[in-house]
């Protein structure tokens, strides 16, 4: 009998929600199990992963296989790198309580990333959040090249008719007044 880990499918259609168990390789995905060993919800930022680690080792060390999936949730979670540690420790390659302090150091590197990386998402929600009002800018007249010319020339103009007109007022009052 192969024994397996992998996800267990609930939820509704489009709402994915998993079970992580330990069951028989042969039986349907969403059928009998063994063991339940935790939960798996992908819709969240991170994905919120529920495992017991002591568990999920017990069934890897007695050689449960792990589905793709299920091998990258343990190895996030920590539980592979607990199993290579405790290899070491059978090897004798170093003792348990290194093992330990090394598992230790590397969980709360872990955790901390993990909430750098919660809070920056909860940031970035926040800014999509914000109302920035839309200011629509009223597009300005184009004025062409021909336009312009045309303006000039009726300033050009009005000049000459300014300076003209002192003069004719000039001439005006000369016919006016009679010739002594």
């Amino acid at each position: 009998m192969a024994v397996k880990l992998r996800l267990q499918r609930h939820g509704s259609k489009k709402r994915p929600f998993y079970f992580i168990v330990v069951a028989d390789g042969r039986a349907p995905r969403d059928g009998k199990f063994i063991q339940k060993i935790g939960t798996y919800n992908p819709l969240t930022v991170p994905a919120t992963i529920q495992l017991d680690r002591q568990k999920a080792l017990e069934w890897l060390n007695k050689g449960a296989q792990p589905t793709d999936t299920v091998r990258r949730i343990l190895s996030f979670k920590g539980v592979l790198y607990l199993k290579h540690l405790l290899r070491g420790v059978k090897l004798g390659l170093f003792d348990d309580a290194t093992a330990m302090a090394k598992f230790q150091t590397w969980y709360a590197e872990h955790e901390t990333a993990i909430a750098s990386k919660t809070a920056d998402h909860k940031k970035a929600q926040a800014a999509k959040k914000v109302y920035v009002p839309v200011v629509k800018k009223v597009a300005e007249p184009i004025i062409t090249e021909a336009e312009i010319a045309a303006e000039e020339a009726a300033e050009v103009a009005e000049q000459a008719a300014e300076a003209e007109a002192p003069v004719a007022e000039a001439t005006a009052e000369a016919a006016e007044t009679p010739a002594e």
